[in-house]
């Protein structure tokens, strides 16, 4: 049996023994002499309960190594913690499994004070090998882990060693803008559990949806209780999570957290309205203002404003060579013109998909960088232009010209055609596409919208490359830019419109490259938000992907749900579930 295991039956038996049967306090609530929990403040909430939230596709998988898609990290971000967290209310930085940590003078070495006596899920303790053992998992290159990318400074990995079992230092090959946000984006891992497996070369085989959650076990607030296909996911509480009330009490306030799979945005409005769902989070903009009529009855809804979301559009620069996809790769001369791109972006429409597609909820883009990001928004980009007529003079410097219809066609003569992928799911995104058709029907193009339910969409994108152009919604988890290396790098594992580069193809694919490097090894903001502020103007000049807009973020909670603070980066109404309570009590289920 494992020590913490252990611990807390002795002490429940104790107060048993002292106590009585009935007036006994669970176990899971005390906390034991030595335990280095973090209290947090705010109001003491009141303890039991379900929450009841949605999914609107299932997750892929319940495994922090090798996760890519939104739903599975919504997931795994309840079942673990982090060395550092980032507090997506104040977008600070703070302590979390290190309790502190000291900087050296050439900001290249990192020292963190774990805490003691806390354990994972499962009950056993956590210390500094299971810090080692993460960082050699994310940083092993036949893992392929996405935070592989992060953890490279200078294009040489972050050195990690055990000074004992509650210290880790962490060295850089060189300075680190924002050096504590990168330990936001690293899960620790059981190493009890997956040393094995990764010994093996079996880690990406691990933790799917139907493994026991008895193998299962993380440092977040929940974990795992049990999965139905197709239905739910429920997560109950973690009896040993390291932190606590003001009162000493033991997070999170929850019993169970249900995670529901709804089929679309209306059916996830519709449960919410109804009062099966308990929260609703980016809600469309249509059903916003639905809700927003009947919110007197027993819920709320709020709009935040623009959030750290964009949605784009984007066409399939990949390496095709070994698919067998004759067609795409012929229709790749065209999307891999700049002429051809900054076409497409000038004949959109922007303040039409605002006004259509979010019912005006929302914010035209220039490049990336939402105006929620208030440090590193570049407001001297130009506002971006609807024009056909700069979009023909470009088509017809690319070697585009006029066939006998009217329609543009290549050089060959081949008729200017291609289809956009989308996710029905997604109202706004499947709009927009629908708009953007429109717009280049008239500019003289032939487009079809194809939509593909969320999963076979990820696998077109990722894996098989059997599309032509796609609209795509991503959310940003941090305002710095360093998460954002691997979208914009050519060999970043989220460079989701040409992945797996192993080069730049294009100069200004190089001077992406160089600029993010650079900036993030920059300390000083100033100089460091003059190079981002350049990778911002490459975005809008080569448009390597078209930034349409950026949505509010609408978000809906029961009126009864105590401890609630909407927040606009992601995780907007979960970011601090253990906390969340029922006041004056759980309704009834």
């Amino acid at each position: 049996m494992m020590k913490c295991q252990l611990w807390w039956r002795v002490i429940a038996f104790t107060f048993l023994l002292v106590l009585g049967f009935s007036s006994a306090v669970p176990a899971s609530q005390t906390v034991k002499p030595g335990e280095e929990t973090l209290t947090v403040p705010g109001k003491i909430g009141v303890r039991g309960g379900r929450l009841v939230a949605a999914l609107r596709s299932e997750p892929k998988t319940l495994n922090p190594i090798t996760v890519l898609d939104t739903r599975s990290q919504d997931v795994i971000a309840l079942l673990s913690a982090d060395l550092i967290h980032i507090n997506v209310y104040t977008q600070r930085t703070e302590p979390a499994l290190a309790k502190s940590w000291k900087v050296s003078p050439d900001g290249r070495t990192y020292t963190l004070e774990l805490r003691r006596g806390i354990c994972f899920s499962d009950g056993h303790p956590f210390n500094a090998d299971d810090v080692v053992f993460s960082f050699t998992v994310y940083q092993d290159e036949k893992v392929h882990a996405p935070q592989r990318d992060l953890l490279k400074i200078g294009e040489k990995p972050i050195q990690v060693r055990k000074l004992d079992p509650y210290r880790v230092v962490f060295e850089l090959s060189q300075p680190y803008a924002a050096a504590e946000r990168l330990f936001d984006n690293v899960s620790i891992l059981p190493r009890h559990l997956l040393h094995e497996a990764y010994e093996k070369g079996e880690l990406a085989r691990t933790w799917g949806l139907n493994t026991s959650p008895d193998a299962i076990a993380g440092l977040g607030p929940f974990r795992v209780k049990q999965y139905s296909a197709g239905q739910q996911l429920v997560l109950e509480r973690n009896p040993f999570y390291w932190k606590v009330d003001t009162e000493k009490t033991r997070l999170p306030y929850l019993d169970e957290l249900v995670l529901v799979t709804v089929p679309s945005e209306d059916a996830e409005a519709i449960r919410f309205q109804s009062g099966d769902l308990d929260v609703i989070d980016n809600i469309s903009a249509g059903n916003y203002t639905a809700l927003e009529k009947e919110q007197a009855k027993h819920y709320r809804v709020q709009d935040l404003g623009p959030g750290m979301e964009y949605d784009l559009l984007f066409f399939n620069l990949n390496d095709l060579s070994s698919k067998q996809l004759p067609e795409i790769a012929r229709k790749q001369q065209w999307f891999r013109k700049d002429a051809f791109r900054q076409a497409i972006s000038a004949a959109i429409d922007r303040e039409a998909l605002v006004r259509l597609a979010y019912n005006g909820r929302a914010a035209l883009l220039s490049s990336q960088v939402t105006p929620a990001d208030k440090l590193w928004a570049d407001p001297a980009l130009p506002r971006p232009i609807h024009s056909l007529e700069k979009a023909q003079s470009l088509l017809q410097s690319a070697g585009f010209s006029r066939g006998p219809d009217g329609k543009f066609v290549d050089a060959h003569g081949d008729p200017v055609e291609f289809s956009i992928v989308v996710n029905p799911g997604k109202q706004q995104q499947a709009k927009m596409a629908t708009i953007i058709q429109e717009d280049l029907n008239r500019l003289g193009m032939q487009v079809h919208v194809v939509p593909l339910e969320y999963q076979s969409l990820m696998a077109r994108l990722g894996n098989s490359f059997d599309y032509e152009a796609s609209v795509l919604g991503l959310s940003g988890g941090d305002a710095d830019p360093n998460p954002a290396i691997g979208i914009w790098s050519s060999t970043g594992s989220f460079h989701f419109w040409a992945i797996n580069e192993t080069r730049p193809l294009t100069p200004w694919q190089t001077e992406l490259d160089r600029l993010m490097q650079q900036q993030m090894t920059t300390l000083d903001y100033m100089k460091r938000k003059k190079l981002y502020d350049r990778v911002q103007e490459i975005v809008v000049q080569y448009d390597p992907v078209i930034c349409l807009v950026s949505p509010n973020v609408l978000v809906g909670m029961k009126d009864s749900i105590a401890g609630i603070r909407p927040a606009v980066l992601n995780h907007h109404l979960l970011w601090n579930v253990e906390q969340l309570y029922w006041a004056p009590e759980p309704p009834k289920k």
